[in-house]
């Protein structure tokens, strides 16, 4: 505790009397000041002990003194001392009087003690508070770190330091959803603030906010938008009381965990009154510990992305015994069940993504400005290897879409605690997750709700749609393709679906596309492509050319044969020719084409071809 009036009065050396202010002398001193000013108050903070021996003061004038003593509790200062023996030989009857009427703490300061010896047990005793606070803060520093490396993690971490604060706190992640809170009831509580962390995650870390309650300054870099502003007088947030009887007047202040330009999560705590040094401590050393918990080093995170490339590549090359060996505790859950490969990559115009691996005809390449280039597996050709270089890829922002989606799925997959491996694949994001998983779905849902304010026909599904704003903003630029469950045997099956879905996905201007939709349907659509179109317009000029010289209708012809599967007779009927004359406008296609049409693969590519030209005929 600072230092008050009444320790001061207490203190024996000191030998203070009290005329005035009795119910007040639990005030605390933040400073001792001499002045014999006749108006000190300019320069006046608040939270003084005002000493003077009043030798410009006309100290036995009422009305000079009424004002006097108006003047310096409206500053603020908490205590007039009086020096007697010095001008006066007894404090004025006038100032006692003045002190009595306004409250102010009124005390005698006896000729034998010296100012200076009460500025000295003034600042000895915030020193002493002060050495206080820091130990305190050192020793809930300790208990934090001892918690936060346990094996409870961050929950033990926030038991701790609401313990420490005699109040609650909670953790959010990156999407604004609550992760932990201490004590119990105080999830529900937490879950209210979301909107207020919802803005603070929207803005560049660190930042922090204080809502509710009375401020002390510690808004930080400003408050969020429901709160205070800068100054930390916090208003907003505040909503009625929970279940556990908490007042909704209680003080919570938020602060944002990362250490680059992307917050990762936020620490919020509520108190009952303003924290102080020791507290304010505490919750410094908890974001500091949460931030190392949830922002991991960067060799760490470059260490896992290539254990996952090594487990990724074994995968494709057939060796799912050494992927899982491999794999061990980190990825092993995750080849122990069906899981789903998804292979996305941002559409045109979206810019530069992450480093770190290339796919190179089905194979993984790892890129760094070590190794540019290796031999690695080809998914084709498990048996074999082929050498493919490609140049390292450049860096993303922290916000580009990729990342964005990588962030996206692995924390839907930390909520639940499934294993999702996320393996950077130059322009763009190779992932394996659990079927049926939080990261597969969250991916899923978004695009549902991405595809349908784009008007886009979407497979219905039973989950909701997410929003957007919900953690997965700037992902509209993005093209997803994903395969259908697989097992760790059909890794290099599930890619090859994975590349085949994000194809179409590309072609029909979908954000995703599942191999299942691409399996379950026509291929015709497929053959809306440019490429298809032109190959087939060039497979049939000739056709129309002879038909247009009007010496027969031979595409009418070939389309009728084809549909009736060669049946002369029916193809025929079909035209309202007689079958010879059939006969011989399929010889002049043979002829014009020089191809037979006894070859299937003929009549495959011009039944096609056919159907290519009339799907173009109908967009055009």
């Amino acid at each position: 505790m600072p230092p008050t009036l009444a320790s001061l009065v207490h203190h024996t050396a000191l030998k203070l009397s009290v005329l005035a202010g009795e119910d007040r002398l639990e005030t605390p001193v933040r400073w001792a000041h001499v002045s014999e000013l006749a108006d000190p108050v300019p320069y006046m903070e608040g939270g003084e002990l005002l000493l003077t021996t009043a030798m410009k003061l006309d100290a036995e004038d009422p009305e000079a003194m009424l004002r006097y003593v108006r003047r310096l509790a409206g500053a603020g200062v908490v205590g007039l001392g009086f020096a007697v023996g010095v001008n006066y030989d007894e404090v004025p009857a006038a100032l006692v009087a003045a002190a009595k009427e306004e409250g102010l703490p009124l005390l005698e300061v006896p000729r034998r003690t010296p100012f200076i010896a009460i500025s000295k047990a003034v600042s000895a005793a915030i020193a002493a508070d002060q050495y206080r606070s820091v130990t305190a803060g050192f020793e809930a520093q300790r208990e934090l770190t001892r918690a936060a490396i346990g094996a409870e993690g961050p929950a033990a971490l926030l038991a701790r330091l609401a313990a420490h604060l005699d109040g609650w706190a909670a953790l959010y992640d990156a999407s604004g959803a609550v992760v932990a809170a201490a004590p119990d009831w105080a999830a529900r509580r937490a879950a209210r603030l979301t909107a207020d962390v919802e803005r603070l995650l929207a803005r560049p870390a660190p930042a922090s906010a204080v809502l509710g309650g009375g401020g002390d300054g510690g808004g930080g870099d400003g408050g969020s938008d429901g709160g205070e502003g800068g100054d930390g007088d916090g208003t907003g947030g505040a909503d009625g009381a929970d279940s556990a009887g908490e007042a909704a007047t209680d003080r919570v202040e938020l602060q944002s965990l990362g250490t680059g330009r992307r917050t990762r999560g936020v620490l919020a705590v509520g108190t009952g009154a303003p924290l102080g040094t020791a507290e304010r401590y505490a919750v410094h050393s908890a974001v500091a510990l949460l931030t190392l918990t949830t922002e991991r080093s960067r060799a760490l995170h470059e260490a896992e992305q290539r254990l996952g490339a090594a487990v990724l590549r074994m995968l494709l090359a057939g060796e799912p015994d050494h992927a899982r060996a491999v794999a061990g505790q980190l990825y092993g859950g995750l080849l122990d069940a069906p899981f789903r490969m998804l292979v996305a990559e941002g559409a045109p115009g979206s810019g530069p993504q992450q480093p770190g691996a290339t796919a190179v005809g089905g194979g993984i390449q790892e890129t760094s400005a070590e190794s540019p280039s290796a031999t690695v597996p080809d998914s084709a050709n498990p048996g074999g290897t082929a050498a493919r270089t490609a140049p390292a890829a450049e860096v993303a922002p922290a916000d580009s879409p990729l990342s964005s989606l990588a962030d996206a799925m692995e924390t839907a997959a930390a909520r639940t605690g499934e294993a999702v491996l996320v393996v950077p694949d130059g322009g763009r994001l190779i992932v394996l997750a659990p079927d049926g998983g939080a990261a597969v779905s969250v991916c899923a849902e978004y695009a549902k709700a991405v595809e349908s304010r784009r008007g886009a026909a979407v497979r219905p599904r039973d989950r909701g749609a997410v929003p957007p704003g919900d953690g997965l903003d700037g992902l509209d630029d993005l093209l997803i393709g994903l395969s259908a469950p697989a097992g760790p045997t059909a890794a290099a099956a599930a890619y090859r679906q994975a590349e085949q879905a994000l194809s179409v996905a590309r072609r029909r201007g979908r954000m995703l596309v599942e191999h299942e939709e691409v399996a379950a349907g026509s291929v015709l659509p497929l053959l809306a492509d440019d490429a298809v179109r032109a190959f087939a317009d060039g497979m049939l000029r000739a056709l129309r050319e002879h038909d247009a010289t009007g010496r027969g209708d031979l595409v009418a012809s070939l389309r009728a044969w084809l549909s009736r599967h060669g049946q002369w007779d029916a193809a025929a009927a079909d035209l309202g020719v007689h079958r010879h004359t059939l006969r011989y406008r399929m010889r002049r296609v043979e002829e014009i084409l020089g191809r037979s049409l006894d070859d299937p693969d003929v009549r495959m590519e011009l039944w096609l071809a056919l159907k290519a030209t009339a799907q173009g005929a109908q967009h055009g």
